[in-house]
């Protein structure tokens, strides 16, 4: 006691005394503070026992194969018996070692952290975190204070940790932890780091994979095995060792993994990039429209980005890496051609087509709004800086200016491609562009472009169905339509029809003849035309012009699909669909899809049989033939090329008894076509494509039901009707009388030919 007396009259002492007494009240006032919600209500052990995580909607191809995610948060929780024994072992012998022993917050390891790191300095104790604290954070995350900000999040984090640990079992903190960490590359849970680094599912996970990605716990960018292997691996075998010394693993076991080579099969789940990344942009947008509809028992709204949802689709995701590995090789190789074609004189270098691009972009709108001058809007878009790039030889990073990147896309071609199953209308495969991450405009589900000779079709049935035979004949001879400022068309490469050769009905379209084409117009009239394109789902107004006939019209790739889908849809056009089912995260289903087909013919069975019998003309002899002499397809094939003025679009429809595939190739930019007929026609430029996309499917037995399914039996009146010559000429009196060209006139209220 005299010894105390003794120190308790040294004023040092007593200020030593004041001064702890001092902290901890601090402290404490702090800590009742935070525990009273002074800095923001804590959550309550109700609230803790309904805890809600924000879960990513996972999208499935039509087999139930993961093809994409939409998320906040990449999550995908798994039950705690999903999780494999060397999971559990790497993350508690690396992050808690006393997880068993404490309460949510380790005193003992406080105490030596505050020994070694305060009073020893030995930055390498560790910061005494538990996997309940840890998990705390990751609940709630961590608010900015003006003063003590730390020190309060810390003591939330405490409060929380004690109270997750009095609701729950070591098993479910695991399970919730482990469900919600973060890893590397913005993504959140086991599940979904698994299968993004490793593309497996958690339960699958290998000693040395499991502990890769605990070890990126630490520091997630700084431990990235994607982006830092080597480093990577250090950490994976500090793991090793944490897990020997705490009786997880033998010295034997770790010699023998520590050698192993960290090998990724990395599968982003990036919105831009992996399969289909068109598909399912598109498929979001429809999601978001659909979801405003519904409404979760307790009548909240759905949220597409955590709500967990299970979204079903049509797609086939090996059908389409099928098209998308044949739109790669094709593109990449015609693009070469297009450069090659134009040399020094290519028109994405024109200063006027640049102008006009560089005025349509939203940076040259920007500084326009803000009163920039031209010159100044030169100077501010001529700045180089270091900017990533597209080509087809590989993606490359180069200092490049707005213009000089302007310069770079205008050159490149884009396309569209779609299949579906044409008596339902679901989306088999989908392609809206050459790459989504550098060409975000869909050319399926955004853009129209003119049609060309894909709507011949179109004015042939109107015909047949109007009654005209199959064997009418029409002569070859270009015509001049006086009321439509002397408008002669004419053929592809033609120089000088024969003035008295006639071709009949197949031989016309299958040849692809523009002059008899706008005639066949002319004779059933452009009301019928317009009207039967309005049976088979073309809803939009068209051009009241005979060059309708050439295909002049604007049309959607999806909507031109859904109409050639009737040829080999018992006469019914059908509107492609997408999604099949939703169901929440507990497996409910929210709400389902069916095909949207129509109830009413858009043409006869007569029609529609003498149309595919011409259909298959144009494969087997006409301007698809290629698909027989050069890719030797044998399969039941119908089709239509299309090439529009100038060469602008390319267009191939390839129809089978199980599957319509329409394709489009052409510049984003319309002022720009292809240098000639020979490089852009639809035959050329967008016929290949299907080709390599329909031999990847012959060469898989699992698409047998599509590639050896067989046309129609046409009726015995539809052969007998075809039984014609192709071409035939005009008699001795009329080559001798009739006159090689003749003018003709549309009566612009009955679309018939004035007499």
């Amino acid at each position: 006691m005299n010894v105390i007396s003794s120190f308790l009259k040294k004023k040092w002492f007593k200020w030593a005394l004041i001064c702890a007494g001092s902290v901890i009240v601090f402290f404490a006032i702090i800590f009742c503070s935070t525990f009273l919600g002074f800095f923001g209500e804590l959550p309550t052990k109700e609230a803790l026992r309904s805890i809600k995580q924000a879960e990513a909607t996972q999208l499935f191809d039509r087999n139930g194969k993961l093809i994409g995610k939409y998320f906040i948060y990449d999550r995908q929780p798994l039950k705690f018996a999903d999780f494999p024994k060397p999971l559990i072992n790497a993350l508690v012998a690396t992050e808690d070692a006393r997880f068993y022993e404490h309460d949510g917050v380790d005193n003992v390891s406080l105490v030596r952290v505050f020994v070694k790191n305060i009073v020893l300095q030995d930055k390498a104790a560790g910061g005494g975190s538990t996997i309940t604290l840890q998990l705390a954070k990751n609940l709630f995350g961590r608010k900015n204070y003006a003063l003590f900000g730390m020190l309060i999040n810390k003591f939330k984090e405490a409060i929380i940790a004690k109270r997750i640990e009095e609701i729950y079992s070591k098993e479910e903190i695991l399970t919730l932890y482990l469900n919600t960490v973060p890893f590397p590359d913005n993504t959140y849970g086991i599940e979904s780091a698994a299968r993004k680094f490793f593309n497996k599912p958690a339960t699958a996970l290998t000693h040395s994979e499991a502990a890769t990605l605990i070890g990126t716990l630490k520091a997630t960018s700084y431990y990235n095995p994607r982006l830092y292997a080597a480093r990577s691996q250090l950490r994976r075998n500090v793991v090793f060792h944490q897990m020997l010394k705490y009786g997880y693993i033998s010295a034997d076991s770790v010699q023998l993994l520590a050698k192993q080579h960290i090998v990724l099969n990395y599968r982003s789940f990036n919105h831009d990039v992996g399969l289909a990344p068109y598909f399912r942009a598109a498929v979001k947008n429809e999601l978001a429209a659909i979801l405003d509809t519904l409404r979760k028992p307790n009548g909240d709204a759905y949220d597409l980005y955590q709500d967990g949802l299970k979204v079903y689709t049509t797609l086939d995701s090996t059908m389409q890496a099928y098209a998308e590995d044949a739109m790669k090789t094709h593109l990449a190789a015609l693009q070469s051609i297009h450069e090659k074609s134009y040399g020094n004189a290519a028109p994405w270098l024109n200063k006027r087509i640049v102008q006009a691009s560089l005025q349509r972009m939203p940076s040259y709108k920007s500084f326009k709004g803000a009163g920039l001058s031209e010159s100044q809007i030169f100077d501010s878009l001529s700045v180089k800086r270091k900017t990533e790039l597209f080509r087809w030889t590989g993606d490359t990073v180069q200092n490049m200016s707005v213009i000089d990147s302007l310069k770079h896309y205008l050159k490149f071609l884009n396309t569209g491609m779609l299949s579906i199953e044409p008596q339902t209308g679901a989306i088999l495969t989908y392609i809206g562009g050459i790459d989504f991450r550098f060409f975000k405009y869909d050319h399926i589900s955004q853009s129209e472009r003119q049609a060309g000779s894909t709507f011949k079709p179109i004015v042939y049935t109107a015909a047949i169905e109007n009654g005209m035979k199959p064997c009418t004949y029409f002569p070859l001879a270009a015509v001049t339509y006086t009321d439509f400022d002397n408008w002669t068309p004419t053929n592809s490469g033609e120089t000088e029809a024969d003035p008295h050769l006639n071709y009949n009905l197949e031989t016309a379209l299958s040849n692809s003849i523009n002059t008899i084409a706008v005639k066949v117009l002319k004779e059933v009239g452009i009301e019928s035309v317009m009207e039967q394109a309005k049976k088979m789902g073309i809803s939009k107004e068209l051009p009241k012009q005979p060059s309708l006939a050439l295909g002049v019209a604007t049309l959607n790739l999806e909507v031109l699909t859904g109409a050639y889908a009737s040829y080999v849809n018992g006469s019914k056009p059908i509107k492609p669909y997408a999604i099949t089912k939703i169901e929440d995260k507990n497996g409910r289903i929210i709400a389902t899809f069916k095909p949207k087909i129509s109830q009413e013919k858009a043409f006869s069975d007569y029609t529609r049989q003498v149309m595919l019998q011409i259909l298959q003309a144009t494969v087997n002899s006409g301007t698809a033939s290629r698909l027989r002499t050069k890719y030797n397809l044998p399969n039941a094939l119908a089709g239509k090329t299309g090439t529009t003025q100038n060469n602008k679009d390319a267009w191939f429809v390839g129809i089978t008894p199980k599957l319509v595939s329409v394709s489009w190739v052409g510049n984003d930019n319309e002022s720009i076509g292809f240098k000639s007929t020979a490089i852009g026609q639809g035959a050329n430029a967008a016929l290949p494509m299907f080709a390599a996309f329909y031999q990847k499917l012959n060469a898989d037995s699992r698409y047998d039901a599509i590639t050896k399914s067989k046309f129609e039996e046409p009726s015995a009146q539809v052969l007998d009707d075809l039984d014609c010559d192709a071409e035939k000429r005009d008699g001795f009196f009329k080559r001798i009388f009739g006159s090689k060209k003749k003018e003709r006139k549309f009566n612009k209220e009955t679309n018939k030919n004035d007499k």
